[in-house]
């Protein structure tokens, strides 16, 4: 027996949102719970016409304040929009005539047991964003131990404490320059954008 998938709809007309409600209401397996009752749910199910200003904002709300996979409905969706949907915790995206067919119900199952359906065509993009984000990363395997000197653990720690360079100095009994060039070197070396992201992933690791 299938497990009953839990669904809440989300769109910006009301026309919009009776339709699906009532749509969803006759598959065999799903269940709608209103708004009021968004943080049962399974997956949430959003229809619009296109990818606007209100709509990304509607999408944001829904990941933040509900948290669960999104299947969007929408006929008109641009590449660059597409990257924006997933960001939204969009794992599937469905033309509107996927409504009329086996499509829909087949997909909000999958959505709800951490799969994905976003169109093929669209991918290549996807993936070339996400690479691009990865080439970002200082250290994909997370920062060990071992690539940082005692003195540039030490430094982390005070930065961590919330200490300025000066107050570092005297601490360690160095000048401002070397504790300014000990920091440089750790950015450098392991590709950090700038002091707290070194000590966020030293944190991260453990290290400090």
């Amino acid at each position: 027996m299938e497990q009953t998938i839990r669904v809440t709809v989300e769109a910006l007309d009301s026309l919009t949102q009776m339709g699906m409600v009532a749509y969803l209401e006759r598959l065999s397996g799903v269940r709608v719970l209103p708004r009021n009752r968004a943080s049962e749910v399974d997956v949430v199910v959003a229809a619009f016409d296109h990818l606007s200003a209100d709509v990304v904002a509607a999408l944001r709300r829904v990941a933040s304040e509900i948290g669960r996979p999104v299947v969007l409905i929408i006929d008109d969706l641009k590449d660059d929009e597409l990257l924006l949907a997933v960001e939204c915790r969009v794992v599937a995206v469905l033309p509107r005539t996927a409504i009329w067919d086996d499509m829909l119900p087949r997909i909000v199952r999958t959505a709800a047991t951490g799969g994905a359906a976003l169109p093929p065509d669209r991918l290549g993009e996807l993936f070339a964003h996400v690479e691009r984000l990865w080439q970002l990363v200082p250290d994909r395997r997370g920062l060990r131990p071992t690539e940082l000197t005692t003195r540039e653990i030490e430094v982390l720690r005070l930065i961590a404490e919330g200490r300025e360079t000066a107050e570092i100095a005297d601490k360690l009994c160095y000048s401002e320059r070397t504790v300014k060039n000990i920091i440089y070197g750790i950015t450098r070396r392991l590709n950090f954008r700038n002091r707290s992201h070194a000590v966020a992933s030293a944190l991260r690791a453990g290290i400090i």
